[in-house]
């Protein structure tokens, strides 16, 4: 089995490398890359690797909405678990629960394509 949370903290880090499409608006011409989401010097997985994922990250938007905020705002933007908990006046548990199963969606998502 491999380490989900690995694999999502590689492809956050990818995907902050303004490498995916999934979650990022147009941006007007000449403020591409202004305000920097995340750090660069992050170890990144591949494009291949990256590609499948953002699939799987897509079909989580597509049913599971908050989780999909939660891995967005965790792995790609860097929010700290305990931030993500105080902004939504819940516990730490109750987050780790929601990416405890957006991770589970997405490692099951990733079984079926590859």
């Amino acid at each position: 089995m491999r380490d989900m949370y690995e694999v999502m903290d590689l492809w956050g880090a990818w995907a902050a490398a303004d490498s995916s499409g999934v979650d990022w608006q147009p941006i007007a011409a000449g403020f591409k890359g202004l305000l920097p989401h995340g750090k660069k010097s992050r170890l990144q997985c591949s494009d291949d690797e990256g590609i499948v994922i953002d699939g799987c990250v897509a079909r989580l938007r597509k049913y599971k909405t908050d989780e999909y905020e939660l891995i967005i705002a965790h792995f790609v933007v860097g929010i700290s678990l305990r931030t993500i908990a105080k902004k939504r006046r819940c516990s730490d548990g109750t987050i780790r629960k929601e990416l405890q199963t957006a991770l589970g969606f997405i490692d099951g998502v990733m079984s079926v394509l590859v």
